[in-house]
């Protein structure tokens, strides 16, 4: 196995691999810039490209191309608040209020350096747990699946802040994401739901203009109201000096982003349950994990934790998502099952032939998503005290550009003008949210989980009934979704008993 683990190595560093390497990681790097295009739609784009490589040449390309687009979605999220990744929103919460706060590239230094933290995390676990990571992958039916997003919806009551109003706020909101989850046609019977007679909404709100309305549009009224930067009136000290602070904030808070990176590991593993899960499952594990009640009341105003959560685990599930398209051929992921595709161009056949025969091709996969992020945030780094003056630009000059991105986001998701008026409507929702106290983290939970639970529920009823509900791993699972949701209450009770 070690010497497989260093001929990956060395594939890796041939110059025709690694130049198609860096190839993919420019173009990653501009599609994690630009909202709503996302890392999926771009291996799709370049499958074509792979025809003539050699399998490591092709793997070099695409996963480091996918792996930065991950890694600088985080940058506009902070910065603008316009999500780069449709996964990329958690930051969002907390990253986007340091920078308004004038923490831009403290921000920045931290959501870089817990990426790759967890890109090394996702990549170790990609490395040591192909061969014997079958049981947990084929234990995982649609029960199991369905628990865990239900798990994933469990975490509103973490993401709704302190009090009991302002977790009845989050519980409703949440609760209006699984409402507008359900538009569209039904998955098993085709029968239409919430269509009000448009063809548009026959298959459902995309999640790309839902998420850059809420989060972007109010963030660009809230700038044009105010008159000023992004920054505000806040020290400009803080912009360049920051960067040190927040990768010194990834070490101060380091087992909070190891934990946030095996959370990741373990959601990417499960076939199917998506980035979105483990990004607001970290975020969510974040916020349960500060035991006083004031500290927790920081988390969506600035908490650098808020940033270095998702952050972590935004990358580590990378290399969850991987494990069982490789050991398997079961995609962990929509951007996976496209790269099952490329396997299949390459002559490869997923299953036990990559863990004996292709080993070493295998591990090129795992030194690829650890040399493209070592590369990305060394040169991010160098940047950051350039790009964290962006949020000392007059909010006149930005706007004109702030909404060129959310357009221009919003309309390459499926390039229909009706996703414009769709941002529209969700940016004034949310403008109306944020004005009124209202979280939106919540919405977007229920709305991002609601397609995936309602999948699950129904494959699972159709195939077991109610036995399903007396499943071991179903019955563990759901103990662990009644202590996120009561665990918050534990700790309000500990701290007034105090």
């Amino acid at each position: 196995m070690i010497d497989a683990l260093l001929q990956g190595l060395w594939l890796v560093l041939q110059w025709n691999a690694f130049s198609l390497m860096l190839v993919g990681m420019s173009l990653g790097f501009v599609v994690g810039l630009l909202p709503g295009i996302g890392g999926a739609a771009t291996l799709a784009l370049m499958l074509p490209f792979v025809f003539k490589m050699s399998p490591v040449e092709a793997f070099a390309f695409l996963l480091g191309m996918h792996s930065v687009a991950a890694t600088t979605g985080d940058i506009t999220s902070i910065l603008f608040g316009v999500p780069g990744e449709a996964l990329s929103a958690a930051t969002v919460v907390d990253g986007h209020p340091m920078a308004k706060n004038g923490e831009a590239a403290r921000a920045l230094g931290a959501a870089l350096m817990s990426s790759l933290v967890g890109a090394v995390i996702g990549a170790a676990a990609l490395a040591v747990s192909i061969p014997i990571v079958r049981p947990l992958v084929l234990t995982f039916g649609s029960p199991e699946l369905f628990m865990v997003t239900m798990m994933g919806i469990a975490c509103i009551t973490s993401l709704s802040g302190q009090g009991t109003g302002a977790q009845l706020k989050g519980v409703a909101m949440g609760l209006l994401g699984l409402l507008l989850a359900t538009i569209g046609q039904e998955r098993q019977s085709g029968i239409l739901r919430f269509d009000f007679g448009l063809i548009y909404l026959w298959e459902g709100l995309d999640l790309i203009p839902v998420l850059v309305g809420i989060f972007a549009i109010p963030e660009i009224i809230d700038l044009a109201a105010r008159g000023t930067a992004i920054a505000g009136d806040a020290p400009a000290t803080k912009l360049g000096a920051g960067v040190w602070e927040g990768i010194k904030d990834t070490f101060r808070h380091f087992w909070l982003v190891v934990r946030c990176s095996a959370v990741g590991v373990l959601v990417g593993i499960l076939p199917g349950a998506g980035g979105g899960v483990a990004q607001w499952m970290a975020y969510a594990h974040a916020v349960q994990s500060a035991k006083d009640p004031a500290d927790r009341e920081r988390f969506g105003k600035g908490d650098v934790r808020g940033v270095l959560g998702p952050g972590a685990a935004n990358n580590s599930k990378e290399g969850g998502d991987l494990i069982p398209t490789i050991a398997f051929g079961v995609p962990g992921s929509g951007a996976m099952a496209i790269l099952l595709g490329a396997f299949l161009i390459m002559g490869l056949q997923p299953g036990p032939e990559m863990l004996t025969k292709h080993l070493a091709v295998t591990y090129s996969m795992v030194w690829t998503l650890v040399i493209a992020n070592v590369i990305t945030v060394i040169a991010c780094l160098a940047l950051l005290p350039y790009l964290a003056l962006v949020t000392r630009i007059r909010g006149s000059l930005i706007i004109p550009f702030l909404l060129l991105l959310v357009f221009v986001g919003s309309y390459t998701a499926n390039r229909q003008l009706a996703d414009l008026l769709v941002t529209l409507g969700f940016g004034a929702v949310g403008y109306l949210m944020m004005r009124f106290g209202w979280p939106r983290a919540p919405l977007v939970l229920g709305f991002v989980l609601g397609k995936l639970a309602e999948t699950y529920l129904f494959i699972s009823m159709a195939r077991y009934g109610y036995a399903w509900l007396t499943q071991p791993l179903v019955l563990v699972l759901m103990a662990l979704t009644v202590l996120i949701i009561v665990f918050p209450y534990l700790q309000q009770r500990r701290s007034h008993a105090n």
